[in-house]
């Protein structure tokens, strides 16, 4: 059997942290070899079985206190990240720079640090991911929205989420938005004087004329709308995630063939 791919989580103690650190304890191509979260965080220095109960876990992984002593002492492959967008693209600056292929789960990374991770990976000849949803279903989702673009002039954006999620719009919501405005069409065109009595009450917009909403409320999860719309019909696309199982698939996929890249793929949907 061929050489496991050696793994560190960023980001350890958080939802999807957790939920990743179980689903690579049990492949057998992966080894999960590191973790780290917040430097200075109380659980560094502990064993990770200890701070996360992982079923079926057997290994000696000692929580980081940052992606530093993480890289030095662990040498993983891959650095999985789900800390905060400023963080995770610090750690796949750092993680270039050591050889260690990032692949970002955070969302809300901009434009000009995608740019500037593009051209790291570039020069390091290293691959690296930053991916908005892990989801099979969520990628299928917005591929199917670009293709219905191409023939509606009429299309906003619903995200809905918990209300502890950071960021507003969600990375998946901005992705799927330029996805859409790819094809160099104008959105949405003004029909009359409008006028927002509330701020923001429309939405925002990218240039292209392409509308996005956020919904922020308990019981939500992670759900998207994108919504066409044209004389006499709609046409809605809707995606649901109801645990973090759906995004487990993406997760491995992403790991086993970042392994194989030498620059910067952005996006699940080159891979399936």
């Amino acid at each position: 059997m061929a050489n496991k791919v050696r793994v560190a989580i960023a980001g350890i103690n958080g939802k999807m942290g957790r939920a990743s650190a179980q689903a690579l304890c049990a492949d057998p191509k992966i080894e999960l070899v590191g973790a780290f979260g917040k430097t200075g965080a109380s659980y560094a220095g502990k064993p990770l079985g200890d701070v996360i109960p992982l079923t079926g876990y057997n290994g000696s992984v000692v929580v980081s206190n940052d992606i530093d002593s993480c890289l030095s002492v662990n040498q993983p492959d891959v650095v999985l990240d789900f800390s905060i967008a400023e963080s995770a693209v610090h750690h796949a600056q750092y993680a270039l720079k050591h050889g260690v292929r990032p692949i970002i789960g955070a969302s809300g990374v901009q434009p000009d640090q995608v740019d500037a991770l593009r051209s790291a990976a570039a020069d390091s000849k290293t691959g690296a991911m930053i991916v908005p949803n892990f989801s099979v279903g969520a990628v299928l989702m917005m591929e199917f929205a670009k293709l219905a673009a191409k023939h509606f002039s009429n299309v906003e954006i619903v995200e809905m989420h918990h209300t502890k999620k950071l960021d507003a719009p969600s990375g998946t919501a901005m992705h799927t938005a330029r996805k859409i405005s790819e094809l160099e069409k104008t959105y949405n065109p003004r029909e009359v004087d409008d006028k927002e009595l509330l701020t923001g009450a429309r939405g925002g917009a990218l240039e292209s004329g392409v509308r996005v909403h956020s919904l922020r409320l308990p019981g939500l999860i992670s759900h998207q709308d994108v919504i066409f719309g044209s004389d006499g019909e709609l046409l809605t696309i809707r995606h649901d995630s109801f645990n973090t199982n759906c995004f487990l698939k993406g997760i491995k996929l992403s790991i086993v063939s970042v392994m194989q890249m030498d620059g910067l793929v952005v996006g699940l949907e080159s891979l399936l």
